[in-house]
């Protein structure tokens, strides 16, 4: 055996020698240290081999076989790109720019896009963003918010309960409004010694067990903003609303307020606006959301003295701006990620 694995050495590297191009060095590789080479083809007859030479003869094994290899290497190397594997067909320049752009370009969803188009027109107003909890309680939820015990708002069915409310003083529950957070930076400006003006808007999710259809959904967004100050009034609020449209759906925006009720503002208002929500049809009055000055017993529940800060307070569906913004129909079409939509939006 040690004869063979001489002979396959000088045989392996003269033939190798000679070698000139990638197509000849590839059929040396196979016939020499591929899968079914010469090299593999000897290791069976190790099992001929005597006891007391086995060791002798594994060891000029391994020689033979990495002289080959490293000489492999060495040949290739030296071949440089007439060494790479002969292609077919045309060259293809890779560096070349692409003669056609790919118009599957991803961008950020329409909810996304509305929520900061949102928030950019508040903060050229002066608002600025806060952010709180999904996951709440009662307290910041309805209580401090003067929604009493046995208002519908509270009932069970409408609401997704973290915790039983007829076991728990306090449950814990996904937040039906962004409201909570109004109520946290006002108690958390108490604690800190400070006083007012406070000026937010605070976008996020909200939770309610709705029927899905076109027009509702179990999950949606909002945005809420909350003004507190000395001498704030129903005709600062008025004036921001309008000011909003007109930044967002332009100058010839029409916006209405009609007298309405919500436990935590006192006067309130629907906030509506006149939208056409499909091409070619005649714009209607569509409820984008609901505002008031804030009841004088939300700002003592916060530690703020009613008789010396007024505020209003306001909040929108960010889906229903989108729909009136962007003509969709259908809330649906929101979330049913159908690239077609998405595309067009």
């Amino acid at each position: 055996m040690l004869d063979t694995l001489n002979e396959i050495e000088s045989t392996g590297l003269t033939e190798l020698g000679a070698v000139a191009d990638a197509s000849s060095l590839e059929s040396w590789r196979i016939a020499y240290i591929g899968t079914k080479g010469r090299m593999r083809g000897v290791m069976p007859m190790m099992k001929d081999v005597p006891k007391e030479q086995k060791g002798l003869v594994g060891k000029r094994l391994n020689e033979v076989k990495t002289t080959l290899e490293a000489a492999f290497e060495t040949k290739q190397a030296s071949l440089g790109d007439s060494g790479a594997p002969a292609q077919s067909g045309p060259m293809i320049d890779m560096t070349e720019p692409g003669m056609v752009e790919s118009q599957n370009v991803g961008r950020r969803h329409i909810i996304s896009r509305v929520r900061d188009e949102l928030v950019e027109i508040f903060a050229r107003m002066g608002f600025d963003v806060a952010q709180g909890p999904e996951l709440e309680d009662d307290e910041h939820n309805f209580i401090k918010l003067n929604i009493p015990p046995a208002h519908p708002a509270r009932d069970p069915i409408d609401n997704f309960y973290i915790d039983n409310p007829n076991e728990v003083t306090t449950p814990r529950m996904l937040r039906s409004q962004t409201s909570t957070v109004q109520i946290r930076t006002m108690s958390k400006l108490v604690v800190a010694g400070q006083e007012p003006p406070i000026k937010i808007v605070s976008p996020g999710r909200v939770y309610r067990p709705d029927t899905v259809d076109a027009t509702h959904s179990f999950m949606f967004h909002q945005i809420e903003g909350l003004y507190v100050a000395r001498g704030v009034s129903m005709a600062d609020l008025k004036t921001t609303l309008l000011q909003f449209a007109h930044a967002y759906f332009g100058d010839d925006a029409e916006i209405r307020l009609r007298p309405s009720f919500f436990p935590f503002t006192e006067p309130s208002a629907e906030f509506d606006m006149m939208i056409a929500l499909k091409p070619g049809e005649d714009p209607k009055w569509i409820e984008l959301g609901g505002c008031g000055m804030v009841d004088p017993n939300v700002l003592s529940a916060c530690g703020l003295d009613p008789e010396e800060w007024t505020g209003f307070a306001f909040g929108f569906g960010i889906e229903r701006i989108a729909m009136g913004k962007y003509g969709i129909p259908d809330i649906r079409m929101l979330f049913e990620n159908d690239v077609r939509f998405l595309q067009r939006v």
